[in-house]
């Protein structure tokens, strides 16, 4: 499964104000509009309750892969309409999707995925597999097994690395505790890029996160990443850019890694990032935002948040406010300039844990 991280006042607010497309039970995918504060559309789902949502690299589709019978449905943003739809399950055979991409023409789906067989007594649990889903024909055309090397970076769950495809859709990487070149046609593993000894000096490991979407350039992904020096092993996070095309890595270390955070979201003019993090557990956890300077690279203001069970950061479309939101109702609006909290939006529907797409 891969995790997606968010992207998103008078008239100056309605002509930067964005679309949030929030995956929501029991099947479907609501429109909420910015500027009016509200749910325009709902987009029903014919294969489920939707799990994860992602964006093709031209924002022109939105990729929603659903749970009940582990389905794929493809949503054009113009219309809002699904344009496709279908599940892989059969009467004998489950899938679960782990991590996903489509390739630059929208005509097959990569994934890594997991097959569970039904016998009359018993299941049959396989290995997660690389997994290729032509999504013109509706099915899986091909599963190759992955490779003892492979297999930390492919445990399930939250421990698969996340999936990108070259701009001309012949590479496939993946993006784990180091970066894997696969050849995309049969899952060839081409080349590795050892994070542990990248350009900067001192680092010993990179760990990349979730693609922040919206800030990308074509064949480029971004992610947030976590480092350590080799001598007392001190991890330090940041932002890394990776151009596909190249296979060239662009970071710069931010600061001290936190227990835990809460995704990063990055301001449309790249000059600003915000993130939640969170040190401690139970009665002793305690959560804050971060603002930080990406012309500098240096943490410029923090301040205390409520922490929730469960959540993930979302930025709007201008840049101005802070969403946080997770498994609910609603979602918390701050302002990002004082990261002080201004209001609560109640979608009156329950909405899934697989993320929030904004469309400028």
């Amino acid at each position: 499964m891969w995790r997606l991280l968010l992207g998103f006042t008078a008239f100056a607010a309605l002509a930067s104000a964005g679309t949030l497309y929030l995956p929501a039970y029991p099947a479907a995918v609501l429109v909420f509009d910015e500027a009016q504060a509200q749910i325009v559309d709902r987009i029903p789902l014919e294969t489920g309750t939707p799990m994860s949502i992602r964006l093709s690299p031209d924002h022109k589709k939105i990729y929603v892969t659903t749970i009940d019978h582990n389905g794929i449905e493809v949503i054009d943003v113009a219309t809002r309409k699904v344009i496709n739809h279908f599940v892989l399950n059969t009467p004998t055979k489950q899938y679960r999707f782990y991590t996903g991409t489509p390739d630059p023409a929208g005509k097959l789906y990569y994934a890594v995925t997991k097959e569970i067989t039904e016998f009359p007594e018993h299941y049959e649990v396989a290995k997660p597999k690389y997994t290729v889903v032509d999504l013109e024909q509706q099915k899986i055309v091909k599963t190759v097994d992955i490779t003892k090397e492979e297999e930390p970076q492919n445990q399930g769950d939250y421990g698969v690395g996340a999936l990108e495809v070259s701009p001309d859709g012949k590479l496939l990487y993946q993006f784990g505790e180091k970066i894997t070149i696969l050849q995309a046609s049969d899952f060839k593993v081409l080349d590795h890029i050892d994070l542990a000894r990248p350009d900067a000096p001192g680092m010993e490991n990179v760990h990349f996160g979730g693609d922040l979407d919206l800030i990308n350039s074509p064949g480029e992904h971004t992610a947030l990443f976590v480092s350590a020096d080799p001598i007392v092993h001190n991890h330090v996070f940041g932002l890394a850019r990776f151009d596909l095309s190249t296979k060239q890595m662009d970071f710069n270390p931010i600061g001290p890694a936190p227990a835990g955070m809460a995704g990063i979201e990055v301001t449309p003019d790249k000059k600003w990032a915000y993130t939640v993090v969170s040190n401690g557990i139970h009665g002793n956890k305690r959560c804050e935002f971060w603002a930080i300077d990406l012309t500098s690279d240096k943490i410029t203001q923090k301040a205390e948040v409520p922490c929730r069970t469960r959540f993930t950061l979302g930025i709007s479309t201008d840049g101005k406010k802070l969403y946080i939101y997770g498994a609910g109702f609603d979602i918390e609006v701050y302002d990002a300039a004082t990261l002080k909290y201004e209001k609560t939006w109640d979608l009156n529907n329950d909405v899934t844990y697989a993320g929030i797409v904004v469309i400028p």
